[in-house]
């Protein structure tokens, strides 16, 4: 296996490949960001990939609903990369002459940027092949559904896209990170995720008597704080177990106590063992918190996705491509996030690694993600394709040898 770590290249190799493109992908990736569309429902996105790409005279394959891979290059798969393709339900804030023309629908986490770079990349290689057969195949993946829960990539792996694939490859958007530079992490890059959903139920009374009723607001107080507590005394605190509530709600005067009580939230764990373990205890404790105020609990405690986690190979395979393209100073160490990725599905089969692209202008306004006023710095998309082609250069030369 190649040390990715001590190898250097002394020039770009898909550079001048790549800018001859990039008019007409920035052209494309503004199409798409002015039609965005939902999870499972992207048909207009999926139906521009495959004209684009069987224009170029490649083979796609339409995945159920939506979505769609192709195989670009001959012999065996040296490496999967995967883009995902849906939007989310904001509204546009951005006022881009491109802004989205579907209200309430806006591209405000970057995966047309995704979906474009994948695009660039398949492309290219397919344009290196035909000037010299490549010796080995890539595997693009363009996923749908990442911003649901359990995340579309469950749906892709069971449509057989992982078949025959040694690793795979991904990136994402970071405004906190300078155009011209990507981010790494060896280890877990982000959190599990999981939504909990609690009922209480009891008798309602009299605020001036809450020893004749279930108490039933104090019950989910203590809920709230208690369950965090409990879980993190009971799991390993270097796992990062997270428990944090959205929603609580009870009751409608302020000398009554409700018979009836509801809180939402999330948690959130860095360790894919200790995610398995706090949520087989999650249900046990919240009960315990609850019983000694007799209120009656249902959860519903909805698995999400577990954390992604960088291989160190893949890592250092990005890692040594960015710098051949971008130069020494391109790669920079990313903190760990505690937000949900169904990358991380793809990563219980097979190793691999995700990149954080950044998309900050220097000196230019600061944005955030899933907001509507989230605009990404277009020069990253060049970089992008330039960063994850070498990839997968680099992962078909490790076949020949």
């Amino acid at each position: 296996m190649r040390n990715y770590t001590t190898e250097t290249e002394p020039a770009p190799v898909v550079s001048p490949w790549v800018d001859e493109l990039l008019p007409g992908l920035i052209e494309f990736r503004r199409d798409l960001h002015a039609h965005p569309e939902l999870s499972f429902k992207e048909f207009r996105t999926t139906d521009k990939l495959v004209e684009r790409l069987e224009a170029a005279g490649l083979k796609p394959r339409r995945l159920e609903e939506t979505g769609l891979t192709v195989d670009v290059g001959e012999g065996p798969i040296a490496t999967a990369l995967r883009g995902d393709i849906d939007a989310l339900p904001i509204i546009e804030e951005t006022g881009l002459p491109f802004a989205s023309k579907n209200h309430g629908v806006t591209h405000a986490c970057g995966h047309d940027v995704h979906t474009t770079a994948m695009l660039g990349i398949a492309l290219t290689l397919q344009r290196m092949h035909k000037n010299n057969p490549l010796g080995g195949t890539v595997r693009i993946i363009f996923q749908p559904a990442e911003e649901t829960m359990p995340g579309g990539a469950l749906s892709c792996i069971e449509q057989g896209v992982l078949e025959g694939v040694p690793r795979i490859l991904a990136l994402h958007c970071d405004p906190r990170i300078n155009v011209g530079q990507i981010g790494t992490r060896i280890g877990a890059i982000t959190s599990a995720s999981d939504t909990i959903k609690i009922e209480l139920s009891g008798r309602g009374g009299h605020t001036s008597r809450p020893h004749l009723t279930e108490d039933l607001v104090f019950a989910l107080s203590q809920i709230a704080i208690n369950v965090p507590a409990v879980l993190s005394r009971r799991v390993d605190v270097r796992s990062g177990v997270s428990v944090v509530w959205g929603q609580i709600s009870a009751g409608s005067a302020p000398n009554a106590i409700p018979g009836s009580g509801y809180m939402a939230g999330t948690m959130r764990c860095l360790d894919r063992d200790a995610w398995h373990s706090a949520g087989e205890l999650l249900d046990e404790v919240v009960k315990q918190v609850a019983a000694p105020y007799g209120v009656d609990v249902h959860m519903e405690h909805t698995r999400g996705v577990p954390p992604v986690v960088n291989s160190e190979h893949e890592t250092a395979l990005i890692e040594a491509s960015a710098r051949a393209e971008l130069g020494e100073n391109a790669v920079v160490l990313t903190p760990q996030s505690m937000g949900g990725e169904d990358f991380a599905w793809f990563l219980a089969d097979i190793p691999g690694a995700m990149m954080r692209l950044g998309t900050h202008t220097p000196g230019g306004e600061e944005y955030d993600l899933h907001r509507g006023d989230f605009v990404v710095d277009e020069r990253a998309l060049g970089y992008a394709i330039r960063v994850l082609t070498a990839a997968a250069l680099r992962t078909i030369r490790d076949l020949e040898q």
